[in-house]
C-alpha cells in the first residue's frame, strides 16, 4: 500500500490507453496531411516530414510536462505569462505577417506562434491563482482573473487572431464555473453582458479585419460572396458531404486532391480526412476524441487537489473548445475563425502546446496518489 501511495514514476494501463488515443489521433493527422500535401514541396521538406518533427518535439514536451511536479510548474505560471506577453508584443511589430494577420515570429526556415503557447500559460496563471486565492467574494473570483486574462487577450484580438482569443474566454468561463460562481453572480454577469453586448460587439466589429467581416458575411448568409470569402467554407461542406459513407479513399479525394479546397491541411484537414474517409471515419475520430476527453475528465474528477483539478478542466475546456469548434467550421455550423483541430492539423506551435497540455494532464493523474509533492 505505502509504494503505491509513494510511487508516481510508472505507467498503469489508464496511461498507456491515454497515450494510445494521442498517438492515434496523431497518425491520422499525419496520414491526412500527407495525403493532401504528397505532391507539395513545404520548403525544405515535405509538410508531412515537419509535421513529423513538430510531433517529436512534442513528445519531448509531454515527458517534461509528465515528470515535472505540476506544483513546480504553476509556479512558473507568472513569469511564463509575462514572457509570453512580451513574444506577443514583438508579434506586433516585429512579426510575420500572411493572409492578412501577424501572428508568427520568423525563427530562420520555421515560425513561432505565441499566441498557441499563451493558451496553455493562461490555464496555469488562472489554476495557480484560483488555487491560491480565496474562496468568497465578486472581486476574487471575477474581476482579478478577467483582468489577468485581459493583456493576453487584448494583444491576440489586435494580431488578429480571433480564434484564440476566443479560447481565453472559453478557459476563463470553465475556471469560473469550476471554482464556482453563485447563480445571482451568475445573472448579474448574464444581465451585464446583454446590456453590454451592442457595445463590445461595435468595438469588436470596428476591429475586425475586412476578410474576418467578409467570412462572417459568408456564415450568416452562404450565397455571399460564395466565389471569395465564402469558398473556404463552400468546399469544405461539399468535401465533407462527397465522402458519403465509407469516403473515396487515401488519395481518393477530388475537392483535396484537385486543389478545390484550401488549406486542407492546416484549418480544414478534417474535411479532407471526411471526404477520404467518410461517416464511418469520421464516426471513428469523433469516437477517439471523446474516449481522449472522457479520460481527461475523469483525471480532474479524481486530481488530488484543487491546483490539479484546475489545471485538468482548463486543458479540457481548451481541448474540448477547439474539437468543436474546428469541426463547426469545416462543416458550416460556425464562422472561419481559424482554430486548427488537436493533433490533426498541420502547425508546430498547435502540435507542441497541445502535447505539452496532455503532459501536463498525465502529470495530475501521475500525483494522485503520491504522499508528497
Amino acid at each position: 500500500m505505502i509504494d503505491r501511495l509513494t510511487d508516481s514514476r510508472g505507467f498503469d494501463s489508464f496511461d498507456l490507453r491515454y497515450m494510445g488515443l494521442i498517438l492515434v489521433i496523431l497518425g491520422i493527422g499525419v496520414l491526412s496531411i500527407h495525403s493532401v500535401t504528397h505532391d507539395q514541396q513545404g520548403g525544405i521538406a515535405p509538410y508531412y516530414v515537419k509535421q513529423l518533427v513538430w510531433i517529436g518535439l512534442g513528445a519531448v514536451a509531454f515527458i517534461v510536462m509528465w515528470a515535472w511536479d505540476y506544483h513546480s510548474i504553476a509556479r512558473l505560471a507568472y513569469p511564463a505569462y509575462g514572457l509570453v506577453l512580451l513574444l506577443l508584443l514583438f508579434v506586433l511589430f516585429e512579426g510575420r505577417a500572411s493572409k492578412g494577420a501577424q501572428r508568427w515570429i520568423a525563427l530562420g526556415p520555421f515560425s513561432l506562434q505565441p499566441s498557441e503557447f499563451a493558451k496553455l500559460v493562461l490555464i496555469l496563471v488562472l489554476a495557480h491563482y484560483y488555487s491560491k486565492a480565496p474562496r468568497a467574494g465578486w472581486l476574487q473570483r471575477v474581476i482579478v482573473p478577467g483582468l489577468l486574462m485581459l493583456p493576453g487577450l487584448v494583444l491576440i484580438l489586435k494580431q488578429p487572431d480571433l480564434g484564440s482569443g476566443l479560447s481565453f474566454v472559453a478557459v476563463y468561463a470553465a475556471m469560473l464555473l469550476m471554482v464556482g460562481v453563485r447563480s445571482q453572480a451568475l445573472g448579474v454577469i448574464l444581465l451585464f453582458s446583454v446590456m453590454l453586448f451592442p457595445f463590445v460587439w461595435e468595438g469588436v466589429w470596428g476591429s475586425l479585419h475586412d476578410y474576418q467581416r467578409q467570412r462572417i458575411m459568408a456564415f450568416v448568409d452562404p450565397d455571399y460572396d460564395p466565389g471569395g470569402k465564402g469558398y473556404h467554407a463552400l468546399q469544405s461542406k461539399i468535401a465533407i458531404g462527397s465522402g458519403e459513407l465509407t469516403g473515396k479513399g487515401l488519395f481518393g479525394g477530388t475537392q483535396s486532391q484537385l486543389k478545390f479546397l484550401p488549406e486542407g491541411h492546416t484549418d480544414f484537414v478534417f474535411a479532407v480526412y471526411s471526404e477520404e474517409w467518410g461517416f464511418l471515419g469520421v464516426l471513428l475520430l469523433l469516437g477517439l476524441f471523446v474516449a481522449l476527453i472522457w479520460s481527461a475528465l475523469d483525471i480532474a474528477a479524481k486530481a488530488k487537489d484543487q491546483l490539479g483539478a484546475l489545471l485538468a478542466v482548463g486543458i479540457v475546456a481548451m481541448l474540448c473548445f477547439c474539437v468543436v469548434i474546428n469541426i463547426g467550421m469545416t462543416a458550416g455550423m460556425f464562422p472561419i475563425v481559424g482554430i486548427p483541430l488537436p493533433l490533426v492539423s498541420y502547425g508546430g506551435s498547435a502540435t507542441i502546446m497541445m502535447m505539452a497540455s496532455l503532459g501536463l494532464l498525465l502529470n495530475v493523474k501521475r500525483r494522485r496518489l503520491s504522499l508528497f509533492y
